[in-house]
This record gives structure tokens, C-alpha cells and sequence, in this order.
């Protein structure tokens, strides 16, 4: 077949980056741009000598509507705010679109706006899917424009799913502990981030339901449980390492459930999706086992002293989290089968 044409735009950070070394190795994909204005005229290679050998390209500041004109699929790995100026110009192509920023996530223009700020193109976001395909693959496949999902709202949609989705725990008493690798910052310095402030350490940040992905979190739990909204209680922490999330999640039972009932009915959910993995009763996700991968380990435990489920999940933030969810994203909107260029298993140690 014909190789689909690709660009990304904005692929100087992290997130890039990955989309860069997926698409290069991806057989039915030629990449044919990738943007920045910081580094244009660099050689991506030079950025990042990881890819050399893979890729002469060079970095470019060409216009979207440009882009548009010879990409058959566009990835937007800019920041919030960045994507929705030129979505606009982007959705008049009539283009494949895969946008990894938070500007197309939310249906509710006002709840963004109270969490980034001010959203300039209300107009397309009826036109945008939320791109988490084993939750809403049937949506994707009709749609040309893909919000991809924030790496904390993955790993806690993922491991909410098939327990509120039967009305087994109770919507009202969520708790979410997750700890991200450094990436999920960004590559932009700042001290927070710096390896001395990192390094044998281990801090929450963002305390008090200040985090920008609760809303998304919030959004995608209350779509799930079919109700009007929910709220839950989520803080993030940083590991001192380069990747990974792992998500400790907490929820009351509505009644009494057993571990293999429960894990039987995680294991029957999933049981079709190649990019979950249950783990079996009495093993716990690992950062290190899907570090590099595009897979999304889950766990369940039951705590009977209190009453309540314990879900943990895993994933690398980089890529089930962003890079790779986006190219799933894209073969199921281009018709490939879903798993091509993402069968790779983690790297460890």
C-alpha cells in the first residue's frame, strides 16, 4: 500500500521526540515534516542523536495550512493554547488531525477556560472525539479529529473503567494517587525539574485539586458511570525517574465483592485489547515492566477492613500516555490495524 504521510508540528519536546522514533519505524507511515521554531534549520538528529541514522529531516517553521497541503496526518504536540490558534486553518484541510494538547478535550468550553484560559475556537470542539480507544473505539473510527487523552487521565480511566461502568464502587468516594516520571514536565528548564531537586527525592505537587487533568479525569469517570459529573480527589506526585506512571486509585465498594470476582470481571473486560494487561491475582504493575511500551498494566485489590477497591495501573507517560496513544489513534482513523508500529514490548532493565 501507499505510505500515509505524516507531520508533526511542534516536535522539539518529549512528547515529539517519541512521535518522531514511532513514526519512523512505522511501515505504512513516511514522515515527512517536523516543526519548531525554537530549532528551526536544526537537524533533528541533532536535538536528539538518538534517531540518527533513522532520519535526516530538519526541523522546519512551515504554516500549517502548508503542512496541510502534503501530510495526509497531522500530529499537534503543542502546548495548551499553542494548538487551538491554528486549528482553525488545520480543520479547513480536511486532514487527518491528532492533537496531543488539552485545547480539544474537554466538550465544556467553560470548564476549560477555568482551568487554561481562554479557548478560541468553541466552534470545532463538537467536532473532536476523545481519543482513548479501548473505551471509545467506535467513535474514533468515524471521526477525522482526535483529542488525545492526558497520560494521568489514561492510567485512571483504564483502571476505573469495568468497576464503574457495572456500578460496583461508589462514584462519590474516588481517591487517586499517581506519580509520574520527570518527562511528563516537559523539556523546558525549570527548577522543579532540575536533577539536584529531583534526584533521591520523592514529592507530591499540585496539592489540593489544583492539577489540570482533573477536569478531563472528572469528565471521562462521569461519561463512564453515566451520570452528570463526579468529583474526585486526585494528587499527583514526581518520581526521580525518566518515565512512567503508576496510578494508586481508591473507591468504596457499593457492596461486598471478592478479588477473583473482581479480577475476573477486569480480565473479561480487556480481554480483547492488546495494549492491556491484567495482571494475575497477587502481582502489581511496574513501571519498569512497561517503560517503552505502549502498554497499560492493571492491578485490583480489595481492601476488606474498609470496604473499598484498590486499582492500580501503570503506564510509560511518553507513549501509551501521549506518543503512542496518538499513533493507536491514528491507524484506527486511517484503517491499519490497530497494534502496527507500537508491538514493541517495555525495555528493561
Amino acid at each position: 500500500m501507499e505510505r500515509i504521510k505524516a507531520a508533526i508540528i511542534g516536535a522539539s519536546g518529549y512528547t515529539g521526540q517519541e512521535l518522531a522514533r514511532l513514526l519512523l519505524a512505522h511501515p505504512h507511515i513516511e514522515l515527512i515534516a517536523v516543526t519548531s521554531r525554537r530549532y528551526e534549520g536544526l537537524p533533528l538528529t541533532r536535538l536528539y542523536p538518538a534517531l540518527a541514522g533513522a532520519t535526516e529531516l530538519i526541523f522546519s517553521k512551515e504554516a500549517p495550512e502548508a503542512l496541510a497541503g502534503k501530510a495526509d496526518v497531522l500530529f499537534l504536540a503543542l502546548p495548551h493554547q499553542v494548538s487551538q490558534n491554528i486549528m482553525g486553518v488545520l480543520a479547513e484541510s480536511g486532514k487527518k488531525i491528532v492533537d496531543l494538547s488539552a485545547d480539544f478535550r474537554l466538550a465544556d468550553a467553560a470548564v476549560y477556560e477555568r482551568w487554561y484560559g481562554e479557548h478560541t475556537q468553541k466552534e470545532l470542539l463538537g467536532r473532536f472525539v476523545y481519543g482513548l480507544p479501548e473505551l471509545f473505539r467506535g467513535e474514533i473510527r468515524v471521526k477525522s479529529f482526535i483529542a488525545n487523552p492526558g497520560c494521568y487521565p489514561t492510567s485512571v480511566l483504564l483502571g476505573l473503567a469495568p468497576a464503574l461502568g457495572k456500578g460496583l464502587i461508589k462514584a462519590d468516594t474516588i481517591i487517586i494517587d499517581s506519580c509520574s516520571g520527570v518527562s511528563g514536565a516537559g523539556r523546558e528548564p525549570q527548577v522543579d525539574t532540575l536533577f539536584c531537586e529531583v534526584a533521591q527525592g520523592f514529592k507530591a505537587y499540585k496539592v489540593g485539586g489544583r492539577h489540570r487533568h482533573i477536569p478531563e479525569i472528572e469528565q471521562g469517570l462521569a461519561r463512564l458511570a453515566g451520570v452528570e459529573e463526579i468529583t474526585v480527589s486526585f494528587t499527583p506526585h514526581l518520581l526521580p525517574v525518566n518515565r512512567g506512571i503508576l496510578s494508586t486509585i481508591y473507591a468504596s465498594l457499593v457492596e461486598e465483592q471478592g478479588e477473583q470476582e473482581l479480577h475476573s470481571l477486569y480480565r473479561d473486560f480487556y480481554k480483547d485489547e492488546p495494549f492491556v494487561r491484567v495482571c494475575p491475582l497477587g502481582s502489581l504493575p511496574n513501571i519498569s515492566a512497561v517503560a517503552g511500551s505502549n502498554y497499560c498494566d492493571i492491578a485490583v485489590a480489595v481492601d476488606k477492613r474498609t470496604g473499598r477497591l484498590i486499582v492500580i495501573s501503570a503506564i510509560d507517560n511518553l507513549i501509551k500516555g501521549a506518543a503512542g496513544q496518538a499513533i493507536q489513534n491514528m491507524n484506527i482513523i486511517c484503517g491499519l490495524p490497530e497494534t502496527t508500529g507500537l508491538q514493541a514490548n517495555s525495555i528493561f532493565p
